[in-house]
């Protein structure tokens, strides 16, 4: 079964009230078994527009990562940053085999 992830890239307007939501989304995150690959860290935008933060969420499956962005628990911490950021939010349905080589 294929991974599925999270991959958003944002610009952070009020630090204090986006830290809230990402405190408040650990249980959501819990909950469907989601893996952080990137969070903050040093970035470069070598095409298109950068964003301050890129984050990237690693799920078991494509089905548990939208059914993480649908579930209360994640909604309710999505009403924290709302307001408080803006950016770009995808997900995305990993190779069906896993990682391939170059």
């Amino acid at each position: 079964m294929a991974k599925g992830y999270w991959i958003a890239h944002v610009d952070v307007g009020n630090a204090e009230e986006y830290g809230k939501y990402v405190e408040a989304n650990a249980a959501a995150f819990r909950k469907y078994k989601a893996v952080c690959l990137a969070r903050g860290g040093k970035s470069e935008a070598l095409e298109g527009i950068g964003r301050a933060r890129n984050v990237i969420w690693e799920f078991p499956s494509y089905e548990a990562a939208l059914e993480c962005y649908y579930s209360t628990e994640y909604r309710q911490a999505k009403r924290l940053r709302d307001g408080h950021g803006v950016g770009e939010f995808i997900i995305v349905e990993g190779l069906p085999d896993g990682p391939t080589p170059a």
